[in-house]
């Protein structure tokens, strides 16, 4: 294998973590849970991994991703901070595991898990990859409830509508809507300033991640306080960004396949060279986003 390729897959791979085994490695001591208020009753928490949405009402608590398992307790403590009630679900926007880490914790604690059905089977079934596998999760970390398309909960006076896109982040993606209070929880279907992970391994598909960016922005007006998979809370402009910008990408390398450029000679051209400095703070740089794009489409 090319010792690029090599590289630059091994360290998406380890950032991304996917696997269990980098969870277990890594040092959470010293992780903070931060708090942001979005709107009346809802709430952005974040610590490490994906960001978190919170709903708090009569009803009960409303989680949206759950991040590492080792910070169960501390988002657990956030969260009571917050309201007494107990949490009563947590959606899975997708199967990675540091959106869905927590899930054996809060199952404990008496929430029911809800995820698409891709998400379920995911977890069950655990992951392959190049280097290496995902067991399966406990029992107890798997989503309880399971939908195909949409679901909407009546919850705490709002009406959160869930609504799974074509393949984009992965093929198990969810996008929350709280309709009232007039936030969406994007998942990883949006990362805030920086380029995207695609993973094509579970489904992901660049053209689906447009057209799920894409139909939000035509849903929602720009008021809409949106939060993201990664980054800071952000709005229907910064959808809007980072649909350009892949569209952009995307061009750029179909043509470079189109010309009979290969992986190496796409990235020796520099072809997302201008856009680094803009979109590259994250652990996607334009070399990666480079040799990811291309074999996805190159399949």
């Amino acid at each position: 294998m090319n010792m690029n390729l090599l590289t630059a897959a091994c360290a998406a791979a380890s950032t991304v973590f996917i696997a269990s085994a980098a969870s277990a490695q890594r040092d959470f001591s010293g992780v903070e849970i931060t708090t942001e208020k979005v709107a009346d009753g809802v709430y952005m928490l974040q610590g490490a991994g994906g960001n978190i949405g919170l709903s708090v009402g009569e009803d009960g608590a409303f989680v949206i991703d759950d991040q590492f398992a080792p910070l169960s307790d501390k988002i657990l403590a956030a969260i009571a901070e917050i309201t007494d009630q107990p949490v009563e679900f947590v959606v899975n926007t997708h199967y990675h595991g540091d959106h869905t880490g927590g899930n054996e914790a809060f199952g404990a604690a008496g929430a029911h898990i809800v995820a698409h059905d891709n998400v379920r089977k995911r977890l069950a079934e655990g992951v392959e990859t190049f280097f290496g596998s995902t067991p399966p999760a406990a029992d107890g970390a798997l989503p309880v409830i399971t939908f195909s398309d949409t679901a909407t909960f009546h919850w705490n006076g709002d009406e959160i509508y869930i609504f799974h896109p074509d393949s984009a982040h992965t093929d198990g993606d969810a996008i929350i809507h709280f309709r009232k209070a007039d936030v969406v929880h994007m998942g990883d279907i949006l990362f805030v300033g920086s380029f995207p992970y695609i993973d094509y391994g579970g489904g992901g598909d660049i053209s689906g991640y447009i057209n799920a960016l894409e139909k939000v922005a035509g849903k929602i007006s720009d008021d809409t306080k949106v939060i993201p998979g990664h980054g800071p809370l952000a709005d229907r402009s910064d959808i809007l960004a980072s649909a350009a910008m892949l569209k952009d990408v995307r061009g750029r390398i179909q043509k470079a396949i189109d010309d009979g450029l290969d992986e190496d000679a796409a990235v020796a051209a520099g072809l997302l060279a201008d856009l680094e400095e803009e979109w590259g703070g994250g652990f996607i740089n334009a070399e990666r986003m480079t040799r990811k794009i291309h074999r996805g489409l190159s399949r």
